[in-house]
Formats: structure tokens, sequence, C-alpha cells
């Protein structure tokens, strides 16, 4: 029997979440999916708990902050929003599992500790950059499970003619300004300006 690896154990955890939900995901159904007995699965992971850290690693690891390096804070956080979209949006099960338990990866917080300085460094007070992260955060991960949902979630077929003004505007001509995708568009838009409105008035502000 070939050799097995934590890499590769990783993968198989994202694939039973991607396929059957983090729910799914358990030490026996780990080792069953690679084949191999759950206590050999405690020579490469502790707990299911350190895998799911290592599955937020592997998520974390795909999404591009470098623009925090050289980029103004607000092209360089649209960048990252993008990027942390693509990343979640090709595993949307993981999101709940990720955004409910608590972050002990290390390269996930250096990874946000990156983000955090930038916008410090931009100018944010220390007291308020995390709540910039994580608004513009929640957009992302709200639209990564809005992209993914059935494309008949909200559709005009199925809402009664009598409500009109909602019949209406799900037009099928207006699909391309309706859809999930739009909606993302939308709403990083304006949190940037929003953000953009915020950062002018606590520019003159003492960093605290």
């Amino acid at each position: 029997m070939a050799t097995i690896n934590r890499e590769q154990l990783v993968t198989a955890a994202l694939a039973i979440i991607d396929e059957q939900g983090s729910d799914a995901l358990t030490m026996r159904t780990l080792a069953a999916r690679v084949d191999r007995q759950v206590s050999s699965l405690y020579n490469h992971v502790g707990s299911r708990d350190e895998l799911i850290e290592h599955v937020r690693a592997r998520i974390v690891a795909g999404i591009d902050a470098s623009a925090f390096a050289d980029e103004p804070w607000d092209v360089a956080l649209e960048a990252w929003a993008r990027s942390y979209l693509t990343a979640f949006a090709a595993h949307p099960n993981v999101i709940r599992l990720l955004a409910t338990t608590p972050i002990r990866d290390r390269s996930t917080l250096a990874f946000y500790d990156r983000v955090i300085g930038a916008l410090v460094e931009a100018g944010w007070p220390l007291r308020d950059a995390v709540a910039v992260m994580r608004t513009v955060e929640a957009h992302v991960l709200g639209s990564a499970l809005d992209i993914e949902a059935p494309g008949d979630l909200l559709d005009q077929a199925t809402v009664p003619a009598e409500l009109t003004t909602l019949h209406a505007a799900l037009d099928p001509r207006f699909t391309a300004s309706t859809n999930a995708t739009a909606a993302f568009e939308l709403g990083i838009r304006a949190l940037l300006d929003g953000l953009r409105t915020q950062h002018a008035a606590r520019i003159p502000r003492a960093r605290v």
C-alpha cells in the first residue's frame, strides 16, 4: 500500500466537504476515503479540529494578498476581495465550517496580520481595522454562497403575478443586473465607496 501524507489527507477532506457538506467530514469518513484505518490518520493529524485548520490553510493559501504591499489600501482591498471570492466560490461548503470554528492556523493568522497591518499603515485606526476587514469578508462569503446557489433560487417563473413589483424586477431581460455576480459587484463598489468616506473622516484623528 502506498504511503500517504498530510497534504493528501487535506485534499481528501476537502473533497468530502465539497461533495457531501462539512457535517460529513469525520475521521472515519476520511479514513474510508483514503482506504486507511482511522488510527493511522493520527500519525498525520491530531484531531478533526486540527484537520479543519489544515483545510483552512489550504483555502487561504489560494487567496492573493500581495496587492497590500504596493497598492493603495482601497485598491488592495478590492483585489483581495476578488481573490477571496474566487477561492471560496470554488468550495462553498467550507464556508459554514470555517466561519464557525476558531481560527488557530498560524498561516491564516499571519494572512490577517498582513491585511490589518496594511490598513493601519494606510491610516485606519487600529481599533477599526478588524471591522473594515470583516465587513468586506462578510460580503465576500455571502456572495460566494449566492454565486453557488441554484439558478432558479429567485426566479420570475415562481413569483405570483400579483406580486407585481418583484415579478417585473425579475424579468429575464434584467438577468445581467440581477444575478449573484452583479450583486457582488454592486456590493463591493458600495462598500468601498463607504469605506473611503469613513477613511477620510478618520485620517485627521490620532491612531489609537
